[in-house]
Protein backbone atom coordinates (compact mmCIF):
# COMPACT_ATOMS: atom_id res chain seq x y z
CA UNK A 1 0.00 0.00 0.00
CA UNK A 2 2.50 2.48 1.28
CA UNK A 3 5.07 1.13 -1.26
CA UNK A 4 2.46 2.70 -4.20
CA UNK A 5 3.40 5.97 -2.94
CA UNK A 6 6.00 7.60 -4.47
CA UNK A 7 7.75 10.22 -2.49
CA UNK A 8 10.01 13.36 -4.23
CA UNK A 9 13.60 13.68 -3.67
CA UNK A 10 13.15 14.86 -0.08
CA UNK A 11 10.88 12.25 0.97
CA UNK A 12 7.55 13.84 0.94
CA UNK A 13 4.53 13.59 -1.26
CA UNK A 14 1.91 16.51 -1.51
CA UNK A 15 -1.29 16.21 0.22
CA UNK A 16 -4.78 17.88 -0.65
CA UNK A 17 -7.93 17.70 2.34
CA UNK A 18 -10.70 18.21 0.24
CA UNK A 19 -13.97 18.58 2.30
CA UNK A 20 -16.01 15.66 2.40
CA UNK A 21 -19.49 16.71 1.65
CA UNK A 22 -18.83 19.37 -0.48
CA UNK A 23 -16.03 18.95 -2.28
CA UNK A 24 -14.27 22.36 -1.38
CA UNK A 25 -10.31 22.06 -1.40
CA UNK A 26 -9.26 23.21 1.76
CA UNK A 27 -5.93 23.63 2.12
CA UNK A 28 -2.82 21.26 0.51
CA UNK A 29 0.26 19.99 2.73
CA UNK A 30 3.17 17.68 2.77
CA UNK A 31 3.58 14.08 4.25
CA UNK A 32 6.16 11.43 4.43
CA UNK A 33 6.00 8.19 5.48
CA UNK A 34 5.87 8.73 9.15
CA UNK A 35 2.31 10.61 8.36
CA UNK A 36 0.95 9.17 5.94
CA UNK A 37 1.60 5.74 8.12
CA UNK A 38 0.18 7.85 11.38
CA UNK A 39 -3.13 9.19 8.97
CA UNK A 40 -4.07 5.57 7.90
CA UNK A 41 -3.70 4.56 11.87
CA UNK A 42 -5.81 6.78 13.02
CA UNK A 43 -7.93 8.10 10.45
CA UNK A 44 -7.06 11.72 11.42
CA UNK A 45 -5.21 13.97 8.93
CA UNK A 46 -1.32 14.26 9.88
CA UNK A 47 1.11 16.29 7.61
CA UNK A 48 4.86 16.88 7.39
CA UNK A 49 5.80 20.67 8.24
CA UNK A 50 8.70 21.61 6.43
CA UNK A 51 9.25 24.66 8.69
CA UNK A 52 9.21 22.96 11.89
CA UNK A 53 10.85 19.78 10.31
CA UNK A 54 8.44 17.42 12.14
CA UNK A 55 5.16 15.58 12.28
CA UNK A 56 1.98 18.07 12.24
CA UNK A 57 -0.93 16.59 13.92
CA UNK A 58 -3.77 18.85 12.38
CA UNK A 59 -5.55 20.43 14.72
CA UNK A 60 -2.87 19.73 17.68
CA UNK A 61 -2.96 23.60 18.55
CA UNK A 62 -6.26 24.58 16.90
CA UNK A 63 -8.76 22.01 17.70
CA UNK A 64 -9.48 21.93 14.00
CA UNK A 65 -8.60 18.15 13.23
CA UNK A 66 -9.89 16.77 10.56
CA UNK A 67 -11.05 13.18 10.52
CA UNK A 68 -10.16 11.04 6.77
CA UNK A 69 -13.03 9.42 5.42
CA UNK A 70 -11.23 8.37 1.87
CA UNK A 71 -7.83 8.45 1.01
CA UNK A 72 -6.99 8.57 -2.40
CA UNK A 73 -3.87 8.09 -4.88
CA UNK A 74 -3.50 9.58 -7.78
CA UNK A 75 -2.39 7.89 -11.37
CA UNK A 76 0.93 8.54 -10.95
CA UNK A 77 1.06 7.43 -7.53
CA UNK A 78 2.74 10.59 -6.37
CA UNK A 79 -0.19 13.12 -5.05
CA UNK A 80 -2.64 12.14 -1.97
CA UNK A 81 -6.37 13.38 -2.20
CA UNK A 82 -7.72 12.99 1.61
CA UNK A 83 -11.44 13.37 1.92
CA UNK A 84 -11.88 14.89 5.01
CA UNK A 85 -14.68 16.05 7.83
CA UNK A 86 -13.14 19.81 8.83
CA UNK A 87 -14.33 19.96 12.67
CA UNK A 88 -14.97 23.30 13.49
CA UNK A 89 -15.31 23.94 9.97
CA UNK A 90 -11.88 25.94 10.04
CA UNK A 91 -9.13 24.44 7.75
CA UNK A 92 -6.34 27.36 7.41
CA UNK A 93 -4.19 28.98 10.08
CA UNK A 94 -5.73 32.79 9.20
CA UNK A 95 -9.35 31.25 10.58
CA UNK A 96 -11.11 31.31 7.38
CA UNK A 97 -12.78 27.82 6.20
CA UNK A 98 -9.82 26.93 3.61
CA UNK A 99 -6.51 28.13 2.89
CA UNK A 100 -7.55 29.31 -0.99
CA UNK A 101 -9.50 32.82 -0.16
CA UNK A 102 -7.22 35.09 -2.22
CA UNK A 103 -8.73 35.72 -6.06
CA UNK A 104 -7.01 37.41 -8.98
CA UNK A 105 -9.22 40.36 -9.62
CA UNK A 106 -8.90 42.05 -13.31
CA UNK A 107 -6.27 44.94 -12.36
CA UNK A 108 -3.97 41.36 -11.40
CA UNK A 109 -4.17 41.87 -7.91
CA UNK A 110 -5.06 39.23 -5.19
CA UNK A 111 -7.99 39.85 -3.53
CA UNK A 112 -9.50 38.42 -0.06
CA UNK A 113 -13.02 36.72 -0.74
CA UNK A 114 -13.51 34.63 2.05
CA UNK A 115 -14.47 36.06 5.41
CA UNK A 116 -12.37 35.54 8.64
CA UNK A 117 -14.30 32.69 10.49
CA UNK A 118 -12.57 33.01 14.07
CA UNK A 119 -9.44 35.75 14.57
CA UNK A 120 -6.28 33.69 14.60
CA UNK A 121 -5.42 35.64 18.05
CA UNK A 122 -8.47 33.99 19.28
CA UNK A 123 -7.56 30.32 18.00
CA UNK A 124 -4.21 29.87 18.53
CA UNK A 125 -3.29 32.66 21.72
CA UNK A 126 -5.74 30.63 24.11
CA UNK A 127 -5.55 31.93 27.74
CA UNK A 128 -3.25 30.41 30.36
CA UNK A 129 -5.39 27.54 32.30
CA UNK A 130 -3.30 29.03 35.47
CA UNK A 131 -1.94 25.05 35.59
CA UNK A 132 1.59 25.91 34.72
Amino acid sequence: MIESVVFNDAGLVPAIAQDEKTGQVLMVAWMNEEALRETIASGRAVYFSRSRQRLWRKGEESGHVQRVKELRLDCDGDVLLLSVEQVGGIACHTGRQHCFFRKLDEQGEWQDCEPVIKSPDDIYNKPKSGKE
